[in-house]
């Protein structure tokens, strides 16, 4: 049996324990496997590739602190998941803290508010947003979720979905701009 093929058949919790015995080839075989996942969830909160991109890695450092306290009483997933939304949220507290400047002489010069910076990503109401998609016809709803919030490449959704790359791209495009037309209608 191939590494690859032992590392596609061990389970997340395997990885996670031998992780967090010290086996970094575990730990680098749960990295291949949601990277992409953790990236695609940190881009739709920032809206930004480059921040996302940063805060994708800092997921991953705390994730290799915190491996051991992965217990597996839910899917890892799961767990991964919850602790990169409790990550960027952090991300989005430290950004909004205010900066005080003072002068020399110790008196408060100016403050800047961090979240009146144009950089502040745009959030769609939760709600609106699932009915929206929940509104999508059940092909482009499929491969929106299964790319667009999953995380797959679009040769992954093609060999779930057994159709071609061009049907994934071109159902995951129709799907985005019937989403748009469904939440400008509420805006």
């Amino acid at each position: 049996m191939t590494a690859n093929a032992t590392n596609t058949a061990t389970s997340d919790y395997d990885l996670a324990q031998a992780s967090a015995r010290g086996d970094l080839q575990a730990f680098e075989t749960l990295y291949e496997r949601h990277h992409r996942r953790i990236y695609s969830l940190c881009l739709r909160m920032v809206a930004n590739p480059t921040e996302a991109e940063d805060l994708t890695q800092e997921v991953f450092v705390q994730l290799f602190r915190k491996i051991g306290s992965f217990r597996g009483e839910s899917a890892f997933t799961t767990w991964l998941h919850r602790l990169t939304i409790n990550h960027v949220l952090m991300h989005f507290r430290k950004r909004g803290v205010r900066l005080e400047k003072t002068t020399e002489e110790g008196e408060i010069d100016e403050i800047q508010d961090l979240k009146s910076t144009s950089e502040s990503p745009r959030f769609i109401d939760r709600i609106a947003l699932e009915k929206a998609i929940s509104q999508l016809p059940p092909g482009y709803r499929t491969v929106f979720v299964l790319h667009d919030i999953e995380g797959f490449e679009h040769t992954e959704v093609a060999d779930l979905l057994g159709v071609s790359v061009g049907t994934s791209k071109s159902q995951l495009h129709k799907a985005r701009m019937r989403l748009r037309e469904l939440l400008n209608k509420k805006v």
